[in-house]
Parts: structure tokens; C-alpha cells; sequence
């Protein structure tokens, strides 16, 4: 199995009389006893999460921020991560586009008879990590165990909330003509990722999917800008195209980007051309879109490109009064084409 980070030599399996998740882990019994607290509990200890209770029970001031989401992928093991690591970023970043401070998160899972111990402690392990970088809680969850073929290993539900920033006034109705669009980093690189591994794909170069959280470069922006800032989106299922095109009609206005200024490795490139994918539908995981004033677009690009996760950002166009709820793409070498929503499924389970 790829690992981002080595990290299951920091947390070892603990010594278990089972291997394999069997559906009396999921009876609310002794089973189920022993695989929350040899496992989870522990793990990911924390005082809110030590009272084991049905919910949990916290302060968070002013305006809150609220996000859910679940993940299906297949493989749950890839090229830079695993499920678990990818359960707690994509809710992390979620929040983050809201202009939110992530804080405690919530986990369930739903396991398929028969899933390895090994494997469902692996994904634990990213799991921790993830929620350390992150600098959030998981602070209450749930645990189901589903008969063998009826779920494809595992899949995870994580909700999240967290306090707005003080600072941010996140909405499309902010967006206004003029206004630049930024990328934090290279495009594709999950989506591309995933199905290397799921076909056996290999290629010049290796590729590894972008999954982090991006709510540690956000705070630094919005504690520096503020209101300059206008949007925040992260462009995963559907890519960068359908998440512009949505901008576009949301806002009643126009969108333009240019082809030369997209940030995209050569070995991602290389691996859409060879596959016949475009890069702009193609998901992301650890990338977000800013439309900001352009008054701050070269301050902001700086900034951003001192933070893990934006050594690549750039600026890759602009909002345009003309062609109102259209989002067009500049060419290389001149023409340009009117970029849609996805219009179905490019690459499935891929989050």
C-alpha cells in the first residue's frame, strides 16, 4: 500500500484476537466494545471524545460553519493517502471555504464484513494524522458493520464544524468585474492518482494525489486580507471547469481563464493526454480556488505561495462583465471554448 507519511511505524496495531472485521463488530456488543477501544478510542483520544457518549457536548463562539460529507473511493489505498486521511481533509477544507476555523469533526463508518484489521487500522492511523495536521477534534462517530458485498470495504461520513473567521465575508454575491482568480497549486493530480492505481497504470513519473487541508493557508489569508478575499471554492468532484462554470451562473457573470497559466505537472499532463481526460475536469483534493479584489492579487499569490499547500498558486484569470453566466477558456495559441459542467461521471469513485 502507498502512504503519504510512514506513519503506522509511529502508531502500531496493537496485539488483537481477531484479523478481520467480522458483523458482530457492529452489534453494539462485546465485538464492538473491543474494536472502539483497542482501536478508535485510542487512537484518537481526546477529552471530548474519552466520554464516549452518544454526542458531544462543546463551546464555540459567534457565527458557526457546518459541513458533511461522505467518501466512497475506490481503492481506499492510493498514491499520497488513504481513505481516512481524505475523510478528514475534504471536511477541513469544506469548512475552510466558508471562511470557517475547522474544530471538531464527527466520524462514522460503515465496514464490510471481512475488511482486514490491518487494513482498518491503517486507515485509522490516517485518520489521526490527518486530524493533527489539521489541528481539529474527532470528537464523536458511529460504527456500522454491513454484510460481505453489500459496501465496497469501507466508507466514511465526517461532519465538521468550526467558527467563521472574523474577517471573512465568503459569498458569490461579493464577486464583481475586475475581480482575479487564483489556483492554489497544480490541478488533476488526485483524480489522475486514483486511476493509476485502480487500472495498474504506470508512468514516466510518479503522481500522488494533493489530499491535504487547507484551512492552515486560509486563516493566513483572511488574517492578512480579509474582506479583499471574495470566494472560496475547492474544486473536486468535476474539477476546475464545472466549479468556474457554477461561479459564472451564480454570479451573473462572466469568467475567463487562460490556458498557459494553469498549473499542472508534466507527468499529470502527460497521463490526461495518454488517457484522453481534460485536466480541468479532473478532481482535486488538496486545491482551492480564491476570486479576490485585484488590488491584491500579487500580495495574495506571494503570501499564498509561502504556504505548504501554495507553492504553486498563480493567478489563472479574471471575472468579466461580458458573456454574463458563461466561463470561457483562453487557448495557447489563440480561439478560446466555453467551458460546462461535467455532464456525468469522468472518473467514479474518486472521493
Amino acid at each position: 500500500m502507498e502512504k503519504k507519511y510512514n506513519m503506522t511505524l509511529s502508531c502500531p496495531m496493537p496485539k488483537l484476537d481477531f484479523d478481520v472485521i467480522t458483523l458482530g463488530h457492529g452489534s453494539g456488543g462485546l465485538l464492538t466494545h473491543k474494536l472502539l477501544e483497542t482501536g478508535v478510542f485510542d487512537l484518537l483520544k481526546n477529552d471530548l471524545l474519552d466520554a464516549k457518549h452518544d454526542g458531544a457536548v462543546f463551546e464555540i463562539e459567534g457565527k458557526m460553519a457546518f459541513s458533511t460529507d461522505s467518501y466512497v473511493i475506490t481503492p481506499i489505498f492510493f498514491p499520497g493517502g488513504n481513505i481516512g486521511e481524505l475523510a478528514v481533509n475534504g471536511t477541513v477544507n469544506d469548512l475552510a471555504m466558508c471562511g470557517a476555523l475547522p474544530k471538531y469533526l464527527s466520524l462514522g463508518f460503515i465496514i464490510e464484513e471481512g475488511l482486514p484489521m490491518e487494513e482498518f487500522w491503517e486507515v485509522l492511523v490516517g485518520i489521526k494524522f490527518a486530524a493533527e495536521r489539521a489541528g481539529v477534534q474527532i470528537v464523536t462517530g458511529d460504527t456500522k458493520v454491513v454484510d460481505k458485498g453489500k459496501a465496497d470495504k469501507i466508507y466514511i461520513n465526517t461532519s465538521g464544524v468550526g467558527a467563521v473567521h472574523p474577517k471573512a465575508n465568503i459569498s458569490v454575491n461579493n464577486i464583481k468585474a475586475g475581480d482575479k482568480i487564483i489556483v492554489s497549486g497544480n490541478i488533476a493530480s488526485h483524480g489522475i492518482a486514483i486511476m493509476s492505481k485502480r487500472e495498474n497504470l504506470e508512468f514516466e513519473s510518479d503522481i500522488e494525489s494533493d489530499t491535504a487541508a487547507l484551512n492552515h493557508a486560509v486563516k493566513t489569508l483572511l488574517d492578512q486580507f480579509g474582506e479583499g478575499i471574495h470566494l472560496f471554492r475547492d474544486p473536486t468532484r468535476g474539477g476546475v471547469a464545472t466549479v468556474l462554470t457554477e461561479i459564472a451562473e451564480q454570479a451573473e457573470l462572466g469568467i475567463e481563464i487562460n490556458q498557459r497559466d494553469l498549473p499542472i505537472t508534466e507527468g499529470v499532463e502527460g497521463a490526461c493526454e495518454m488517457l484522453g481526460l481534460d485536466p480541468l475536469y479532473v478532481a482535486n483534493e488538496g486545491v482551492f480556488i480564491a476570486i479576490v479584489d485585484a488590488k491584491i492579487e500579487k500580495e495574495f499569490v506571494d503570501l499564498l505561495r509561502q504556504q505548504d499547500v501554495g507553492a504553486n498558486a498563480c493567478c489563472i484569470g479574471e471575472v468579466v462583465g461580458d458573456h454574463p453566466k458563461k466561463a470561457l477558456n483562453n487557448g495557447i495559441i489563440g480561439g478560446r471554448r466555453v467551458l460546462n459542467m461535467l455532464p456525468g461521471e469522468q472518473l467514479p469513485r474518486i472521493c
